[in-house]
């Protein structure tokens, strides 16, 4: 937990505790903090409401409360922090309105609500915020029309995931007028009585038809769960799994091919399972994304795997994402994170198995670290080739273009084995969704320039992508944090310019000037792939020639067939 004694620093500036574990509440005392200018309690398991009083700083410049598990409404007192540029507080619980306040904050530049539980509709007052240069209120319950001056300040990324939302590129066209402001045009539209009358029985008959259906159901889910046993005491609804962790989805004992409509399919793999085994295992949230929620479940026999659960309405019809997940299904490779199974339940719900992998993501394991747990240079240089080598079959074998490779989704085995993962999903999702993902990577730091204008992945775009990893592999900067106004591979190339080509090295590296050599020759590699032309860059296969180069001796990793 986070102490309430944090409070009684009333000259501190910043609180810098994002990407820990951290969990309870936020201490209501950080409000006697009247200098503070910067909290960031980004990605920890922290619980509860905003308190009121984080902001009561008026010197409050940046708020990141994001990818938590925080409940209840946007406090209004935000919307009194003039200095406030910066307000993030997308992944989390809330709930309630937007809050009209928020177009008083004259200094907002990014305003980021996303992925939370937001109702009503966007207030027009956000169109008066002369400095906001990012929104993003995507993936919520809001509805009404986008402010015309929003939806052409801002493309659909910032908008996409509310279904009842209107008047945005993508969106469905927003009704003209109400229905009940709608009057007919003569006496000839009005509706008899007779017809009238008619159509109350006929409404009547089905309520009755509807009624009966349901104690049906109910009568058939009582004899299933008499059947099941102590295990279906363990499955609860979909919210609780996402707002608890408890289980990975609703649903009752449903086994492949059942009258009940749900579906498993397992491919190659060490792991067997039922459906059963499935929706009774207990579950913890590890992250969100454009794609859905992914879980850590541990089965009854305490083996464990990772569930993503798809986002509802992104993806393909059925006949389609059955035939793409199959054929992904099939893919195998040491640098590529298998798809063990997939679940479709009988409402719609769209589960992926994959293999678990105990150490996290590269993003986690390079940036979420104490000074005590370095990171040597021979590691950092496997995970690169290992990357390389997975993009690099992707591309030849299976003619896929990841489109969203980023330091969060290559993932670390064991053995701190490089797993590609999220690649083709791209495959399974409409065209609207897969345009929110290119954007997410934008604001990430890893898309290539060029996908600013035009929307077209290529081999080369993916080439950017690696380019970037191994710079943040050099470098031990996060792509995501702009320095001095520029990117990563901004801010590498004028160091590199100015002949400081040392400086750029993350301080670990330096202390082994056996290293030298190789570390010139990747950082030469990688600012080749992050060319802003993508014609002057080479191809993956020709990335990983030559890092095989630099480091020859470096093993193939062990694993499921499949290498170049």
């Amino acid at each position: 937990m986070i102490p309430n004694s944090i409070g009684f620093l009333q000259n501190l500036r910043g609180v810098h505790l994002f990407n820990n574990k951290f969990s309870g509440s936020i201490p209501v005392s950080i409000g006697n903090s009247h200098l503070l200018q910067t909290l960031d309690l980004s990605s920890n398991s922290l619980t509860g409401k905003i308190p009121e009083s984080v902001a009561k700083s008026r010197k409050l410049y940046k708020l990141n409360l994001s990818f938590n598990s925080l409940s209840g409404a946007i406090p209004i007192s935000l919307t009194q922090s003039n200095s406030l540029a910066f307000l993030q507080l997308h992944n989390n619980n809330l709930t309630g309105s937007i809050p009209e306040e928020i177009g008083s904050l004259s200094k907002l530049q990014v305003l980021d609500l996303s992925e939370n539980d937001l109702t009503s509709d966007i207030p027009i007052s956000l169109a008066d915020l002369p400095k906001l240069s990012s929104l993003n209120v995507s993936y919520n319950n809001l509805s009404g029309s986008v402010p015309f001056f929003l939806s052409n300040k801002f493309n659909s990324s910032s908008f996409v995931g509310n279904l009842q939302l209107c008047g945005f590129t993508g969106s469905s066209p927003c009704p003209s007028l109400p229905p009940s402001q709608v009057l007919p045009s003569s006496p000839s539209t009005e509706i008899p009585k007779n017809t009238s009358r008619k159509l109350s029985i006929k409404t009547i008959l089905l309520i009755a038809s509807g009624a009966l259906l349901g104690v049906l159901i109910i009568l058939c889910i009582i004899w299933i769960c008499s059947k099941s046993g102590s295990n279906v005491r363990k499955v609860t609804t979909a919210a609780a799994a996402g707002e608890k962790g408890v289980t990975v989805v609703s649903g009752a004992e449903v086994e492949a091919g059942t009258d009940m409509g749900g579906k498993l399919v397992h491919f190659e793999g060490p792991l067997v399972f039922t459906a059963d085994d499935l929706l009774c295992a207990t579950a913890e949230i590890m992250g969100k994304s454009n794609y859905g929620t992914v879980y850590k479940a541990t089965l009854e026999d305490g083996s464990q795997v990772a569930v993503k659960r798809l986002r509802e309405k992104i993806a393909k019809n059925l006949k389609e994402f059955e035939g793409e997940v199959n054929g992904l299904g099939k893919i195998r490779h040491p640098n590529l994170l298998s798809l063990r199974a997939y679940y479709m339940g009988p409402k719609g719900e769209k589960l992926l198995v994959f293999d678990f992998m105990p150490k996290g993501s590269l993003a986690s394991f390079l940036h979420a670290r104490g000074p005590e747990t370095p990171i040597d240079w021979p590691t950092r240089l496997s995970v690169a080739i290992g990357t390389a080598r997975g993009l690099s079959y992707l591309h030849a074998n299976e003619n896929i273009i990841h489109g969203n490779l980023t330091a969060a989704n290559i993932l670390l085995d064991e053995q701190t084995n490089a797993k590609i993962a999220d690649y083709g999903l791209s495959r399974l999702m409409t065209t609207n969704s897969n345009a929110s993902v290119v954007a997410t990577a934008g604001a990430q730091g890893y898309r290539a320039p060029e996908l600013a204008k035009v929307k077209n992945l290529t081999t080369k775009t993916d080439v950017y992508s690696l380019g970037v990893i191994m710079l943040e592999l050099l470098t031990g900067k996060s792509p995501g944090e702009p320095m001095n106004g520029m990117d990563l591979p901004q801010w590498v190339a004028s160091i590199v310019n100015e002949e400081w080509t040392n400086e750029v090295f993350d301080l670990e590296l330096m202390k082994d000037a056996n290293n030298g050599d190789e570390l010139l020759n990747t950082l030469k590699l990688a600012l080749h792939c992050v060319d802003p032309s993508p014609a002057a860059r080479p191809e993956v296969h020709e990335v990983l020639q030559q890092m095989e180069k630099i480091k020859p001796e470096l093993p193939v990793s062990s694993g499921e067939d499949g290498g170049d």
